[in-house]
């Protein structure tokens, strides 16, 4: 007998079962990247369509928000720059105030950005931290008045010696 042809055969399904196999993972390789894309592109569109990107917003923005029963609360809309004060509960808005927004802060004269390393950043901070606290007059966590930097400072709160 010749056991020629059956070799073949069998080889010829081996491979053929290997290609299916390999056939059958790159199908589903590429399903998968298909539904990772699909979901990527619904939640970039989310993010530029959102609940805070609604049309007719423009003019309307809600400062501040807080609860004030168990279904209430008040909140601070701002409106073509004034304030309204609403109550907010049990399906109805009721106006409480109107008012004009406060002034907007000035700006920290002293808030130049830190540059540098970490270290220098620290150091800059620390030295800004010192200048303001004793400007202030504020104690340290051990009840010691905040002294000049080098300045050890042995006294007690009563000015003796410990």
């Amino acid at each position: 007998m010749n056991d020629e042809p059956l070799r073949q055969v069998t080889q010829t399904a081996g491979a053929g079962s290997d290609s299916i196999g390999l056939l059958m993972m790159g199908k589903t390789a590429v399903s998968l990247l298909i539904v990772v894309a699909i979901i990527l592109g619904c939640a970039w569109l989310l993010k530029r369509l959102g609940p805070n990107r609604r049309a007719g917003t423009q003019h309307l923005r809600v400062v501040a928000s807080t609860p004030v029963g168990q279904r209430e609360r008040v909140v601070i809309v701002e409106v073509d720059d004034r304030w309204l004060v609403l109550g907010v509960g049990g399906g109805q808005v009721t106006k409480l105030e109107s008012m004009a927004p406060p002034p907007a802060p000035p700006a920290a004269p002293d808030s130049s950005p830190l540059t540098g390393s970490f270290a220098s950043r620290l150091g800059q901070a620390l030295k800004q931290n010192a200048v303001g606290s004793r400007d202030r007059g504020v104690r340290n966590p051990l009840g010691r008045r905040a002294s000049q930097p080098g300045n050890v400072d042995s006294r007690d709160d009563d000015g003796a010696d410990s």
